[in-house]
């Protein structure tokens, strides 16, 4: 691991998601794919915009997406999602993704930020109007 990878810590807040990628998810050279990491990211950003919207909603923007460091096999991969904006039918979610590598001597690296947009959809998959907090 060279030394240019800076060593953070965990947020304190609870992660939307957490998982554990497998050879499966990953290329010849054992860094998982950045399409696996997005799908990821889109899932733990869903979770915060369903329960503020109260139900179904759509992902319609993926406003920023940066990958800081690679994602390898067996990396235990924490993602925290937080609502920064909220629109009539819109929640915007800011997605910080954390890797923790090396059980031996665990090291946690920022891997990845994103900020995506999800409009609430009713049934019919149509957007409504966000309800009342």
């Amino acid at each position: 691991m060279s030394s240019a990878i800076a060593a953070v810590t965990l947020p304190d807040t609870e992660p939307a998601l957490r998982v554990v990628p497998m050879p499966a998810d990953a290329n010849q050279h054992g860094d998982i794919f950045g399409g696996w990491v997005m799908s990821q990211v889109d899932i733990a950003g869903s979770i915060p915009a369903s329960r503020r919207a109260r139900g179904r909603v759509a992902t319609v923007a993926v406003n920023s997406f940066v990958f800081r460091e690679p994602v390898l096999i067996g990396d235990v991969v924490s993602f925290y999602a937080q609502i920064t904006r909220e629109g009539r039918t819109s929640i915007t979610v800011s997605v910080e993704v954390y890797a923790q590598r090396d059980p031996t001597e665990v090291i946690c690296v920022k891997v990845t930020e994103a900020s995506l947009t999800y409009v609430a959809v009713d049934p019919d998959r149509r957007p409504r109007v966000l309800p009342a907090e």
